[in-house]
């Protein structure tokens, strides 16, 4: 039962790392691992020493695993395995292990890991986006307060946590030892994971904790959920009902049985969507009966797991980098990604915004960049986490090359310009040509058919139906498209062309513009 446990797991890990070894020659390996590992560790010590995060809680989570699976990509270029908690303050030791929680890509591999437990004795709970604490009572009185540290041992937090209310300094009708593991997390008004996302609640714990003391109004935004009783009553139910005895009431409201896979998914929405008062970054699934807390170590169980949100911020990696020029001129530099889910989409592309913003950041393939969602549907770029060792030369448009007056034909270095004219000239905006996309007027540019804004209006049927991909019937329907398009009054027509009053053959001082005109003049189109 146990390997096959382990198992699952593993597969796990597989399926969700499947494919992404990047190719690198050894060298370049080295360089990359070696810098990530850097960079891992200042985040580490900013973190763990100064109480500050340099980076989002989910985007550092990323680049761990990233790191993870890149030294699986690459042993023998791999840096020595450092520390990640080089910088704390680990004295004390804790008296239950603190195992942390292996983690699950999706319901499926969710769903087989209740199946080795029979679905039976499965219990569910908000994996609560904190900072993991132990706390220990003698004689129902606080004795200890106990950061994570490695598992086994961890920062003494005991007189830092005293102004906290949340932690209780007593228990009512305690046993004489009770040791409790939990999240001491910040208070959020109103919070919907799915809208706000954790907004660095985490990170706000982690430096009012690496303070000498807690103020008065740091200490109320505070708060305390406890996620188990490693030496508590054998029984779930009982060890709940012990708990809210204590006074942790969250504990046992945020504690449900669950049977299957279809409960888990329903609470799990539930509680993404809900307003709640701390941040969540997934759920976990707890088998009631566990080990005694004494065989417990500092690695994830076999009897808990995690399974995450929906990413609300991605890393992803830079495969490209595009350039769009607008009919306008204007350019924007496009960045082609490694495909990365982010709230159950797939990015594959994302804006960088304007070449100002893009040569600032001097964003190259096999750079990580973090990715959000504005508005919840479209992909934002926010920053750049690291860069590639590596910087691959990148051939950027001419600026002074596109403006508004420029392009009106396909030559070489015109031609994404000049297939933006006509897009703009036949959508909503302009004429209105319904069906007549990017796609069609590439084929006709591809025919040879269209080497001007405006030849189409001189191409017969016979013209249309020879182009690959249209057709009689297509061509019947472009043609009655271009008809109508010459009854258009002229202020449309000007809009089309993105030109404006006044304006006649002989007042136009641009050649291309001036010869526009005169095509449309011959062709019969009213005001040229």
């Amino acid at each position: 039962m146990r390997l096959l446990a382990a198992l699952l797991l593993m597969v796990a890990a597989l399926r969700a790392f499947a494919g992404e070894c990047p190719v690198w020659a050894p060298e370049q390996a080295q360089r990359e691992l070696g810098a990530l590992d850097r960079q891992l560790q200042a985040w580490d010590l900013a973190y763990h020493r100064d109480g500050v995060s340099p980076i989002d809680d989910t985007l550092y989570d990323q680049a761990r695993v990233r790191y993870a699976q890149w030294r699986k990509c690459y042993p023998r270029q791999a840096p020595a395995d450092a520390n990640p908690l080089q910088g704390a303050r680990a004295t004390a030791r804790h008296p239950v292990a603190q195992t942390g929680l292996g983690k699950l890509p999706d319901a499926e591999a969710l769903a087989a890991w209740m199946r080795v437990r029979g679905n039976a004795d499965l219990w569910m709970q908000p994996k609560i986006d904190g900072v993991a604490v132990t706390l220990l009572y003698v004689d129902g009185a606080l004795r200890q307060a106990i950061s994570r540290g490695d598992g086994e041992r961890g920062e003494d937090w005991t007189a830092k946590v005293w102004s906290i209310d949340a932690i209780p300094k007593r228990l009512a009708h305690a046993p004489p030892r009770v040791v409790l593991q939990g999240e001491i997390y910040w208070r959020l008004a109103d919070h919907m994971q799915a809208a706000h996302g954790s907004v660095g609640a985490r990170s706000k714990v982690v430096g009012a904790l690496a303070r000498e003391q807690i103020d008065a109004d740091t200490a109320r935004r505070i708060g305390l959920f406890v996620w188990d009783w490693p030496d508590g009553p054998v029984g779930m139910q009982d060890r709940l009902d012990g708990l809210r005895g204590f006074g942790f009431a969250d504990a046992v409201a945020y504690t449900v049985a669950v049977d299957n896979i279809d409960e888990v998914r329903d609470w799990r929405e539930h509680w993404f969507h809900a307003s709640q008062a701390f941040a969540a970054d997934g759920i976990v699934v707890r088998q009631g009966l566990r080990p005694l807390a004494s065989a417990w170590g500092a690695k994830p169980p076999e009897w808990a797991v995690a399974w995450k949100y929906p990413l609300a911020t991605a890393l992803a990696e830079v495969t490209g980098v595009d350039f769009t020029i607008g009919r306008s001129g204007r350019i924007t530099p496009v960045l082609e990604l490694a495909p990365v889910l982010l709230d159950d989409r797939t990015v594959r592309r994302v804006s960088v915004g304007s070449l100002a913003r893009w040569r600032k950041l001097d964003i190259r393939p096999g750079d990580q960049v973090a990715i959000a969602l504005a508005g919840l549907t479209i992909p934002r770029l926010d920053s750049v986490v690291w860069r590639a060792q590596q910087r691959v030369p990148v051939a950027v448009p001419d600026p002074h090359s596109h403006d508004a007056l420029s392009c009106w034909h396909p030559v070489p270095g015109c031609e994404r310009q000049f297939l933006a004219r006509l897009v703009w000239l036949g959508d909503k905006r302009g004429l209105a040509l319904d069906g007549v996309g990017a796609g069609t007027w590439q084929r006709l540019i591809d025919a040879g058919l269209v080497e001007g804004l405006v030849d189409w209006l001189d191409l017969g049927r016979d013209d249309l139906a020879a182009v690959p991909g249209l057709g009689a019937v297509r061509a019947d329907s472009l043609l009655a498209r271009f008809a109508q398009a010459r009854q258009q009054p002229h202020a449309l027509w000007l809009r089309a062309l993105g030109l404006r009053e006044p304006i006649n053959a002989a007042a136009v001082s641009d050649a291309d513009v001036r010869a526009l005109v005169e095509q449309l003049h011959r062709a019969g189109v009213a005001g040229f």
